[in-house]
């Protein structure tokens, strides 16, 4: 029986060094492509966790209320029982079964009771009392009091089930250690408030709480629980009285009928098992939970009259809009290091395909089918490219623990399928039919087929679509589809399709010079450049032109980002830092700080608000008086408003001055008096800038110190010097008195704390770097390709001569004319393609994360580094390979080279 070698096993065998790059190929991409989703859900779960969390308790509590009197129809009966601790846990209990699984409910910080909706007035005069009058207490019977404080002094209020109603004249409560200090209140005292009826009930207090966790849910929905808060008589001037809170036991709450309750529970959202790939879920929850069908099923099974209210909704919709404003920025990323790796894989088979052409050729002539050979060598990729996928995914998975599977499975079968046929279908198409010999496809000869011009201008119509569209509707709101997001790869894909159409033009005219020199090198150089075949040099070109422009792109956008918040935070300190004191600083502080590690310059400000124009006008001016020196060089240092200091300092009884726009138009341009009654000066517009560093806001006028009568001692020190130490500035404000300090730095790092934006901006960054990688593999497939064919030309002409410095020479310049166009195409490229869609690209909520700041729309700006220094690196690394190629030919002898019936 005859035996024959499986073909998979002996190909494996045979040639394994191409299945094991194949496999660390495929299992890199996989890896990348499994981990996008689960980055982008990562860090869109973490924003949604951080924005919940950074918002107030009362902000993000769904409270729910009832009034007794009005939900309960009958008896008194059922209306006390409406308020008793048991009812009251049982609607809680039910609260939380209807609410669907999505919203994940925080129990330890959730809370329910019954309370007075309106303070009522202390009687006793033992409890201090100011301007505004005596004390007032809310009453509150919050369960689990126990488990959310520590007893300081005496004991926790008790009460019996059923032993409270509404003629009981004494209930016991406690106060928490903030409350008894404000009101001096002890263990043992005894409060008197009155009823609706005017009888007094005798609240006595039997112990001093110190509550755990103050600034969480359980405490902080209804702060004065915790500490005592000032409340305001409506007269002018309002007055102050105290504010306080009576905590009494649960089985205490009907006692509050007499006072104007209502029951109340409240759900605090467990911000920990929150997942962005919810966020809908929730949103419908919220709607359906205020105005819906879940509200109708809680009034029918807790109270008729139910009324929900939360500023979760609010949050929500504000990290939609923050998450729906990045995604399109970085689906141009993907979109750009997806087409890349796409191009890469194709040449990874086009490579395969062309090493192994003569014997594929060898078996389509001795009758093997199209299907029979892609079959064979789909059974052969088969082996390497599955595993690496699976490796892929499974590295994906473990070191983005937060991402879905799904998506990580579909990511890497996608590579997996996309690598798998690459090699089949590209082998099935060169050898659809038998050949003897292949034509020559000469990149200077070969001219464009109609199919070809037909895709090209399709490809055309697409590109200018995308662009237009971008355009047009931008990002700034999320409403951006695959084809806009595709718009800067398109304009690589026409670019690349264009150059290769130009390329011959400077080929031709650059050997003309060079057949007229003696040496053979350049002429030959160019004449193996043009001898390339068109395509091997198309998908090369468009993997680097697309890669470089998604690098310059990546590039742009962090530039911008960074740019942005540098300008927001610069605009809200006025300078690198600064010292504010609302009552004056020290002469000597000034002095003090210009000494300082780090500090190049101080400007002394005198502020005063609300500064009277006398034009009859309310709006609010602030008043700047200044050294005009060291304020002019901050103004110049910063860019905001700058002016020179000749035009501020005074020469006459007039001061110079310079204003807002508004505040120029109100005093119309000529000699105005302004200022109090009291201290009057003259004051005469010379300029108008928008912008001045010591306002962030509003309107103001800008004068020299030295010409304001009387004595103005600075309130703000604006100090320049990046490097200034915080701590340093922080021990002398302490030094001066009640003065603050506010660093850049520290505003610039606002602008950095949503997970959103880091985690977009690692995105970006590594498709920056992948899309570099994948361009230098690209490159380096490139000279592979062609390497066989360049080794038996560089043979040949050392038998007839040439020397081995000179064959290196060849081989670095024949590799130059591509590697100088996709360098100065792809600078070309992206510089075209930011400019083109900058006007599209929205990056505020990506750089500054919905903080307000005077600078207006961040848009896509040109990033020079980005630009060039990959294009530099293309040069340098083609160079660098080609280099590397020719050491290790021109040390071959020839005859192993050289082999007779070789048709290289």
């Amino acid at each position: 029986m005859k035996a024959t070698a499986p073909w998979v096993r002996t190909r494996l065998r045979t040639a394994p060094g191409p299945a094991v790059a194949l496999l660390l190929l495929v299992l890199v991409t996989s890896f990348l492509a499994a981990a996008f989703p689960g980055a982008v859900a990562a860090y869109e779960s973490r924003g949604l966790r951080h924005e919940v969390s950074a918002t107030t308790p009362d902000g993000s509590v769904i409270q729910l209320s009832s009034d007794p009197w009005q939900d309960v129809d009958g008896a008194r009966e059922k209306i006390f029982n409406a308020l008793e601790a048991r009812r009251l846990t049982e609607n809680y209990q039910q609260i939380l079964a209807a609410l669907p699984k999505s919203l994940r409910v925080d129990t330890g910080q959730s809370a329910y009771g019954a309370r007075t909706l309106k303070p009522v007035e202390a009687t006793d005069a033992w409890l201090p009392e100011l301007n505004g009058g005596r004390p007032v207490f809310t009453l509150s019977a919050q369960t689990a009091v126990a488990e959310h404080s520590t007893l300081a002094s005496g004991r926790l209020p008790r009460a019996t089930a059923g032993s409270v109603d509404l003629a009981t004249g004494t209930v016991e409560a406690a106060v928490t250690s903030a409350t008894a200090r404000a009101l001096r209140i002890k263990a043992g005292s005894t409060v008197h408030v009155p009823r609706a009826d005017g009888a007094p009930l005798a609240v006595r207090v039997t112990g001093i709480v110190e509550p755990l966790r103050p600034r969480q849910s359980y405490w902080s929905v209804e702060p004065v629980l915790r500490t005592p808060t000032f409340l305001h008589t409506p007269d002018q001037p309002p007055l102050p009285y105290w504010h306080g809170a009576l905590l009494l036991a649960p089985e205490a709450a009907p006692v509050l009928l007499s006072m104007g309750p209502e029951a109340y529970w409240r759900v605090a959202p467990d911000p920990a098992g929150m997942d962005s790939a919810d966020l809908p879920r929730i949103r419908q929850t919220i709607a359906s939970l205020e105005q819906g069908p879940l509200l109708s099923t809680l009034r029918t099974e807790v109270a008729p009259q139910l009324e929900v209210s939360t500023g979760l909704d609010d949050v929500l919709i504000e990290f939609d809009g923050i998450r729906a404003a990045i995604n399109p920025v970085v689906a141009v990323a993907a979109f750009g290091v997806g087409s890349v790796v796409g191009v890469v894989l194709l040449m990874t088979g086009g490579l395969a395909a062309s090493r192994r052409h003569s014997e594929l050729s060898l078996l389509r002539s001795r009758g093997g089918s199209v299907r029979g050979i892609a079959g064979r060598l789909l059974a052969e990729v088969a082996v390497p490219v599955p595993a690496g996928a699976a490796l892929g995914c499974a590295l994906a998975l473990v070191v983005v623990p937060e991402g879905r599977t799904l998506p990580a499975l579909l990511a890497s079968a996608a590579v997996a399928l996309f690598a798998c046929a690459t090699l089949p279908l590209r082998a099935a198409f060169l050898h659809r039919r038998p050949r003897l010999h292949s034509d020559r496809d000469d990149l200077v000869r070969a001219r464009p087929s109609r199919r070809r011009t037909v895709a090209e201008l399709t490809l055309l119509v697409l590109a200018v679509a995308a662009v237009t569209a971008l355009r047009r509707r931008g990002t700034s709101d999320g409403d951006a589809d695959a084809l806009i997001s595709a718009a800067p790869v398109l304009v690589g894909v026409i670019a690349a399709l264009l150059l290769v159409r130009l390329f011959p033009l400077p080929l031709r005219l650059a050997a003309l010079p060079m057949a007229r020199r003696r040496g053979a090198v350049g002429f030959l150089s160019l004449a193996r450049a043009g001898r390339s075949s068109s395509a091997t040099t198309v998908l090369p070109l468009l993997a680097l032109l697309v890669a470089l422009t998604t690098v310059a792109f990546g590039g742009s956008v962090l530039s911008g980002v960074a740019d942005a918040r540098d300008r927001a935070s610069l605009a809200a300190v006025g300078a690198d830092a600064r010292i504010d004191a609302p009552q004056g600083l020290p002469d000597k502080l000034a002095g003090t700080v210009r000494k300082m590690a780090g500090v190049s310059d101080v400007a002394p400000v005198y502020r005063e608000f609300d500064l009277d124009l006398r034009d009859g006008r309310l709006d609010r001016v602030t008043l700047l008086a200044v050294d005009p020196d060291s304020y002019a060089r901050l103004a110049g240092r910063t860019g905001f408003g700058p002016f020179r200091a000749t035009e501020l300092r005074k020469s006459a009884g007039v001061l110079p001055a310079l204003a807002s726009p508004a505040v120029a138009e109100r005093l119309r341009g000529g000699t105005t008096e302004i200022g109090e009654a009291g201290a009057p000066f003259s004051v005469r517009v010379d300029m108008v800038r928008t912008t001045t560093p010591a306002a962030t806001d509003g309107d103001f006028l800008v004068v020299d110190a030295a010409g304001l009568p009387g004595r103005h001692p600075a309130s703000t020190l604006l100090i320049s010097g990046p490097s200034v130490a915080g701590a340093d500035l922080e021990s002398a404000a302490r030094a001066a008195g009640s003065a603050t300090v506010k660093l850049r730095s520290a505003e610039r790092d606002r602008f950095t704390t949503s997970p959103v934006q880091s985690g977009a901006e690692r995105i970006y960054a590594v498709a920056a770097a992948a899309g570099a990688g994948y361009a230098v593999l690209a490159l380096v497939l490139s000279l592979l390709q062609t390497s066989a064919e360049r080794t038996a030309m560089l043979a040949r002409l050392r038998t007839m001569g040439l020397t081995r410095r000179q064959g290196r020479r060849l081989l670095v310049l024949e590799n130059l004319p591509q590697a100088l166009l996709a360098a100065v195409g792809g600078a070309l490229v992206g510089w075209a393609a930011i400019l083109l869609l900058a006007p599209g690209i929205d990056l505020d909520r990506l750089a500054l994360a919905g903080h307000a700041a005077s600078l207006g729309r961040v848009q896509l700006r040109v990033d020079p580094v980005s630009l060039l220094l990959p294009a530099l690196g293309v040069v340098a690394i083609a160079s660098a390979v080609a280099a590397a190629q020719a050491w290790v030919i021109t040390r071959r002898t020839t005859t192993t080279e050289l082999r007779v019936g070789d048709t290289r």
